[in-house]
Protein backbone atom coordinates (compact mmCIF):
# COMPACT_ATOMS: atom_id res chain seq x y z
CA UNK A 1 0.00 0.00 0.00
CA UNK A 2 1.10 3.92 -0.93
CA UNK A 3 1.24 5.49 1.98
CA UNK A 4 -0.56 8.36 0.32
CA UNK A 5 -3.47 7.82 -2.60
CA UNK A 6 -1.83 9.63 -5.50
CA UNK A 7 -3.21 12.94 -6.75
CA UNK A 8 -6.87 12.76 -8.13
CA UNK A 9 -6.69 12.69 -12.09
CA UNK A 10 -8.87 16.04 -12.16
CA UNK A 11 -7.22 19.08 -10.27
CA UNK A 12 -8.90 22.14 -10.05
CA UNK A 13 -6.64 24.99 -9.43
CA UNK A 14 -7.91 28.76 -8.21
CA UNK A 15 -5.42 31.64 -9.29
CA UNK A 16 -5.99 34.86 -7.86
CA UNK A 17 -4.22 38.11 -9.38
CA UNK A 18 -4.59 36.10 -12.42
CA UNK A 19 -5.28 39.26 -14.81
CA UNK A 20 -1.49 40.09 -15.11
CA UNK A 21 1.97 38.93 -14.16
CA UNK A 22 2.81 35.94 -11.87
CA UNK A 23 -1.28 35.55 -11.75
CA UNK A 24 -1.37 35.44 -15.50
CA UNK A 25 1.57 32.94 -16.05
CA UNK A 26 0.99 30.37 -13.26
CA UNK A 27 -2.47 30.49 -14.44
CA UNK A 28 -1.32 29.42 -18.18
CA UNK A 29 1.31 27.01 -16.56
CA UNK A 30 -1.05 25.30 -14.45
CA UNK A 31 -3.90 24.78 -17.46
CA UNK A 32 -1.05 23.64 -19.74
CA UNK A 33 -0.39 21.10 -17.27
CA UNK A 34 -3.96 20.18 -17.52
CA UNK A 35 -5.67 22.04 -14.55
CA UNK A 36 -8.52 23.55 -15.18
CA UNK A 37 -8.56 27.12 -13.61
CA UNK A 38 -10.55 29.72 -12.16
CA UNK A 39 -8.98 32.95 -12.98
CA UNK A 40 -9.95 35.52 -10.65
CA UNK A 41 -8.97 39.60 -9.91
CA UNK A 42 -10.64 42.83 -10.38
CA UNK A 43 -9.73 43.53 -13.90
CA UNK A 44 -12.34 40.04 -14.82
CA UNK A 45 -12.06 41.36 -18.66
CA UNK A 46 -8.36 40.34 -18.43
CA UNK A 47 -9.03 37.12 -16.66
CA UNK A 48 -11.97 36.15 -19.26
CA UNK A 49 -9.20 37.39 -22.38
CA UNK A 50 -6.85 34.48 -21.08
CA UNK A 51 -9.89 31.91 -20.09
CA UNK A 52 -10.60 32.44 -23.37
CA UNK A 53 -7.20 31.95 -24.99
CA UNK A 54 -6.98 28.60 -22.41
CA UNK A 55 -10.11 27.13 -24.00
CA UNK A 56 -9.07 27.87 -27.80
CA UNK A 57 -5.72 25.84 -26.90
CA UNK A 58 -7.85 22.99 -25.33
CA UNK A 59 -7.71 23.88 -21.49
CA UNK A 60 -10.63 24.67 -19.51
CA UNK A 61 -10.78 27.81 -17.83
CA UNK A 62 -13.70 29.73 -15.85
CA UNK A 63 -13.08 33.79 -15.38
CA UNK A 64 -14.79 35.60 -12.47
CA UNK A 65 -14.70 39.10 -10.74
CA UNK A 66 -12.44 38.84 -6.87
CA UNK A 67 -11.57 41.58 -5.08
CA UNK A 68 -9.62 39.98 -2.29
CA UNK A 69 -9.85 43.12 0.46
CA UNK A 70 -13.85 42.75 0.10
CA UNK A 71 -14.79 39.41 2.24
CA UNK A 72 -17.99 39.07 0.13
CA UNK A 73 -16.06 39.41 -3.74
CA UNK A 74 -14.11 36.38 -1.83
CA UNK A 75 -16.77 34.37 -0.97
CA UNK A 76 -19.01 35.18 -4.43
CA UNK A 77 -16.02 33.71 -6.44
CA UNK A 78 -14.98 30.90 -4.16
CA UNK A 79 -19.08 29.85 -4.61
CA UNK A 80 -18.62 30.48 -8.22
CA UNK A 81 -16.05 28.89 -8.96
CA UNK A 82 -16.34 25.82 -7.50
CA UNK A 83 -19.40 25.47 -9.02
CA UNK A 84 -18.16 25.91 -12.30
CA UNK A 85 -14.90 23.67 -11.83
CA UNK A 86 -15.59 21.36 -8.65
CA UNK A 87 -13.88 21.26 -5.08
CA UNK A 88 -10.55 23.01 -5.26
CA UNK A 89 -7.80 20.75 -5.21
CA UNK A 90 -5.02 23.99 -5.76
CA UNK A 91 -5.17 27.31 -4.37
CA UNK A 92 -2.43 30.21 -5.39
CA UNK A 93 -2.89 33.27 -3.59
CA UNK A 94 -0.85 35.95 -6.19
CA UNK A 95 -3.27 39.17 -5.93
CA UNK A 96 -1.54 41.95 -5.13
CA UNK A 97 -0.18 46.01 -6.18
CA UNK A 98 2.91 47.88 -4.69
CA UNK A 99 2.66 51.41 -3.30
CA UNK A 100 5.69 53.57 -2.48
CA UNK A 101 6.34 55.81 0.36
CA UNK A 102 8.24 55.44 3.60
CA UNK A 103 6.78 54.14 6.42
CA UNK A 104 6.66 57.35 8.66
CA UNK A 105 5.11 59.17 5.45
CA UNK A 106 2.08 56.60 4.57
CA UNK A 107 -1.32 57.43 5.62
CA UNK A 108 -2.25 55.07 7.77
CA UNK A 109 -5.65 54.14 5.56
CA UNK A 110 -2.78 53.57 2.72
CA UNK A 111 -0.78 51.12 4.59
CA UNK A 112 -4.13 49.30 5.76
CA UNK A 113 -4.84 48.70 2.52
CA UNK A 114 -1.50 47.38 1.53
CA UNK A 115 -2.22 44.91 4.25
CA UNK A 116 -5.63 44.13 3.79
CA UNK A 117 -4.47 42.87 0.33
CA UNK A 118 -1.35 41.38 0.69
CA UNK A 119 -2.59 39.45 4.27
CA UNK A 120 -5.86 39.76 4.85
CA UNK A 121 -6.70 39.24 1.99
CA UNK A 122 -4.98 35.86 1.62
CA UNK A 123 -6.51 35.38 4.77
CA UNK A 124 -10.01 35.56 3.63
CA UNK A 125 -8.79 33.16 0.74
CA UNK A 126 -7.68 30.22 3.29
CA UNK A 127 -10.53 30.53 5.51
CA UNK A 128 -12.70 30.18 1.65
CA UNK A 129 -10.98 27.07 0.27
CA UNK A 130 -8.76 25.50 3.08
CA UNK A 131 -11.42 23.98 4.96
CA UNK A 132 -13.01 22.02 2.23
CA UNK A 133 -9.09 20.65 1.30
CA UNK A 134 -8.97 19.46 5.19
CA UNK A 135 -12.00 18.10 4.85
CA UNK A 136 -11.51 15.95 1.47
CA UNK A 137 -7.97 14.91 3.05
CA UNK A 138 -5.86 16.55 0.35
CA UNK A 139 -4.77 19.88 -1.63
CA UNK A 140 -2.18 22.46 -2.05
CA UNK A 141 -2.27 25.97 -0.84
CA UNK A 142 0.82 28.16 -2.17
CA UNK A 143 1.70 31.84 -0.59
CA UNK A 144 3.21 34.17 -3.05
CA UNK A 145 5.74 35.53 -0.94
CA UNK A 146 8.58 37.84 -1.61
CA UNK A 147 12.71 37.94 -0.90
CA UNK A 148 11.59 41.12 0.37
CA UNK A 149 10.55 38.80 3.86
CA UNK A 150 14.40 38.36 4.05
CA UNK A 151 16.11 41.46 3.12
CA UNK A 152 13.57 44.56 3.35
CA UNK A 153 12.99 47.14 0.95
CA UNK A 154 12.76 50.53 1.61
CA UNK A 155 9.68 52.73 0.20
CA UNK A 156 7.97 49.71 0.37
CA UNK A 157 7.23 49.07 4.37
CA UNK A 158 3.58 47.90 4.33
CA UNK A 159 4.17 45.22 1.65
CA UNK A 160 7.12 44.20 3.84
CA UNK A 161 5.34 44.14 6.74
CA UNK A 162 2.07 41.83 5.21
CA UNK A 163 4.43 40.10 3.04
CA UNK A 164 6.45 39.28 6.49
CA UNK A 165 2.71 38.56 7.77
CA UNK A 166 2.08 36.29 5.36
CA UNK A 167 4.75 33.83 5.65
CA UNK A 168 4.28 34.00 9.47
CA UNK A 169 0.44 32.63 8.74
CA UNK A 170 2.10 30.26 6.59
CA UNK A 171 4.26 28.99 8.94
CA UNK A 172 1.90 28.52 11.31
CA UNK A 173 -0.84 26.68 8.87
CA UNK A 174 2.57 23.96 7.79
CA UNK A 175 2.38 23.00 11.42
CA UNK A 176 -1.60 23.45 12.18
CA UNK A 177 -1.89 21.49 8.62
CA UNK A 178 0.16 18.22 9.63
CA UNK A 179 -1.41 15.41 9.22
CA UNK A 180 -4.46 16.32 7.20
CA UNK A 181 -2.97 16.06 3.68
CA UNK A 182 -2.77 19.64 2.77
CA UNK A 183 0.09 21.18 2.04
CA UNK A 184 1.00 24.95 2.37
CA UNK A 185 3.97 26.20 0.76
CA UNK A 186 5.49 29.25 0.31
CA UNK A 187 7.46 30.63 -2.52
CA UNK A 188 9.45 33.51 -2.17
CA UNK A 189 10.60 35.37 -5.55
CA UNK A 190 12.68 37.97 -5.66
CA UNK A 191 13.15 40.75 -8.02
CA UNK A 192 9.99 40.03 -10.97
CA UNK A 193 9.42 41.93 -14.08
CA UNK A 194 5.49 42.59 -13.38
CA UNK A 195 3.01 45.44 -13.78
CA UNK A 196 3.81 46.51 -9.87
CA UNK A 197 4.78 49.67 -9.52
CA UNK A 198 4.24 50.63 -12.79
CA UNK A 199 1.87 53.46 -12.21
CA UNK A 200 4.92 55.30 -10.17
CA UNK A 201 5.81 58.29 -11.12
CA UNK A 202 9.10 59.26 -12.61
CA UNK A 203 10.47 60.89 -9.08
CA UNK A 204 9.01 58.15 -6.64
CA UNK A 205 10.72 55.38 -8.98
CA UNK A 206 13.88 57.29 -9.29
CA UNK A 207 14.32 57.37 -5.56
CA UNK A 208 13.04 54.36 -5.07
CA UNK A 209 15.78 52.38 -7.16
CA UNK A 210 18.47 54.70 -6.00
CA UNK A 211 17.27 53.98 -2.20
CA UNK A 212 17.67 50.47 -3.79
CA UNK A 213 21.32 50.57 -5.12
CA UNK A 214 22.02 52.33 -1.87
CA UNK A 215 20.87 49.44 0.33
CA UNK A 216 22.05 46.43 -2.28
CA UNK A 217 19.22 45.81 -3.48
CA UNK A 218 19.61 45.77 -6.97
CA UNK A 219 23.02 43.51 -7.25
CA UNK A 220 22.56 43.15 -11.31
CA UNK A 221 20.36 44.46 -13.97
CA UNK A 222 17.99 41.08 -14.05
CA UNK A 223 14.80 40.33 -13.00
CA UNK A 224 12.77 36.78 -13.12
CA UNK A 225 10.15 36.61 -15.49
CA UNK A 226 6.72 35.96 -14.34
CA UNK A 227 6.85 32.65 -16.26
CA UNK A 228 9.66 31.91 -14.19
CA UNK A 229 8.06 31.60 -11.06
CA UNK A 230 4.97 30.27 -12.48
CA UNK A 231 7.22 27.25 -13.34
CA UNK A 232 7.98 26.63 -9.65
CA UNK A 233 4.25 27.11 -9.02
CA UNK A 234 3.80 24.16 -11.50
CA UNK A 235 6.84 22.05 -9.70
CA UNK A 236 5.71 22.65 -6.53
CA UNK A 237 1.71 21.62 -6.88
CA UNK A 238 2.78 18.78 -8.75
CA UNK A 239 5.40 17.04 -6.21
CA UNK A 240 3.91 13.32 -5.67
CA UNK A 241 2.06 13.54 -2.26
CA UNK A 242 4.17 12.88 0.49
CA UNK A 243 6.88 14.90 -0.35
CA UNK A 244 5.99 18.71 0.74
CA UNK A 245 7.93 21.62 -0.40
CA UNK A 246 7.47 23.64 2.43
CA UNK A 247 9.96 27.03 0.88
CA UNK A 248 11.51 27.96 -2.23
CA UNK A 249 12.95 31.27 -2.98
CA UNK A 250 13.52 32.05 -6.42
CA UNK A 251 16.31 34.94 -7.80
CA UNK A 252 16.92 35.72 -11.08
CA UNK A 253 20.36 34.91 -12.46
CA UNK A 254 22.89 37.50 -13.11
CA UNK A 255 23.98 38.62 -16.91
CA UNK A 256 26.91 36.16 -18.28
CA UNK A 257 30.46 37.82 -17.48
CA UNK A 258 32.41 38.76 -20.36
CA UNK A 259 34.59 35.89 -20.91
CA UNK A 260 37.73 36.03 -19.35
CA UNK A 261 36.53 38.72 -16.63
CA UNK A 262 36.81 35.87 -14.41
CA UNK A 263 40.78 35.37 -14.73
CA UNK A 264 41.11 39.18 -14.07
Amino acid sequence: MPRFEPHPRRRPAIVTGASSGIGEATATALATAGHPVALGARRVEKCEELAATIRAGGGEAFAHHLDVADSDSVKAFAAAAQDALGPAEIVVSGAGDLAAGRVHELDPDAFLAQVQVHLVGVHRLVAAFVPGMVARRRGDVVFISSDTVGVPRTWTGAYVAAKNGVEGMARTMQMELEGTGVRASIIRPGPTATGMGMGWDAGTTGNVLEDWVKWGAARHPYFLRPSDVAAVVATVVGTPRGAHLHMVEVQPEAPLEEKGTEER
